[in-house]
């Protein structure tokens, strides 16, 4: 069977070899090219492979009419219209548990580099400003740590707080009583308990600025925030007028409102940290999300079922 996959995101040569090898992708990698071919092609296509960001809208679905898998090829869904995909019998799937490591760790080296502020510290020490010149960097061991989504990535971010001898609290929709860290009913609570706060939530409607200009002044002046779960977690404006005046320490941030611009109210900004949404990027994690889509794409069709439905 050759199923015909329109591919939306960027994949790497050794995994764009394997699927042309077993199927007849066509990459559509820009929106000028995705609306092009959609509009012309779409009855071709069985299968559609996205990421959260990009996702898949209900009216492209519906020019599609072979349509069978929506593949998200990290663990975020948000903008694939799920609802209109299962009222017309298409599968969604993801691939949760490929890079869950992979953003813990770097979501951990943001608490540091944002805490002991690395950024600042390495433009200093470029300029030949020696320490006795720089304010002392805060302590990161024994400091208390909020989670805003104790998901499988929020769960590693804390096992890793531990290692520092972090008190660790958290945020969810609802208690997970596996665990023994403090469980609150809600972000402001989180915030005024915590010195950093990781944002670890997936992104939609019921995450979007969840950490608004309240949450943020409940953090305060000597607390920071890092975000490694989606852009729309975070209220941009009110992050900005935060670290102007000094309301909050800090932020690390690898996700962001204006995803793939540089979000333009926060680059002149001393206290933040970037990267371009790198946190679930190695080798290791986009080999094994690979992986999960070709086994998602076996099973739906050849009877076997997905693997990782939604």
């Amino acid at each position: 069977m050759s199923i015909s996959v329109l591919v939306l995101c960027e994949l790497g040569p050794a995994q764009e070899a394997a699927l042309r090898q077993r199927y007849r992708p066509t990459f559509a990698l820009t929106p000028e090219e995705r609306a092009r071919i959609v509009q012309t092609r779409g009855a071709e296509f069985e299968a559609v492979l996205t990421i959260g960001l990009l996702g898949l809208r209900a009216d492209e679905m519906e020019r599609l009419p072979r349509l069978r898998l929506v593949a998200s090829m990290g663990a975020g869904y948000e903008n694939i219209d799920v609802t209109a995909a299962k009222a017309r019998g298409i599968w969604v799937t993801n691939g949760r548990g490929a890079n869950d490591e992979c953003v813990a760790d770097h979501a951990m080296g943001m608490v540091i580099a944002a805490m002991r502020d690395f950024r600042t510290l390495d433009r200093l020490c470029r300029a030949g400003v020696w320490r006795t010149a720089i304010a002392l960097p805060t302590h990161v061991s024994g400091k208390r740590l909020g989670i805003l989504g104790l998901g499988a990535v929020g769960e590693r971010i804390a096992s890793r707080a531990q290692a520092f001898r972090m008190q660790v609290g958290y945020h969810n929709r609802r208690a997970r009583r596996e665990f023994d860290y403090q469980y609150f009913d809600d972000a402001q609570a989180l915030a005024r308990w915590c010195d950093v706060l990781v944002c670890a939530m997936p992104g939609g409607a019921a995450t979007r600025h969840m950490v608004n200009a309240a949450v943020l002044r409940e953090l305060g002046p000597g607390g920071y925030l890092v975000n490694v779960g989606r852009g729309s977690i975070v209220d941009t404006q009110a992050l900005a007028a935060a670290l102007a005046c000094g309301g909050i320490a800090g932020a690390a941030l690898d996700v962001y409102e204006s995803e793939p611009a540089p979000p333009p109210a926060l680059i002149a900004q001393d206290r933040l940290l970037l990267t371009p949404h790198v946190g679930g990027w190695s080798p290791e994690a986009i080999e094994a999300q690979f992986g999960i889509f070709m086994l998602n794409l076996e099973g739906v069709f050849f009877g076997r079922g997905p693997v990782t439905p939604v």
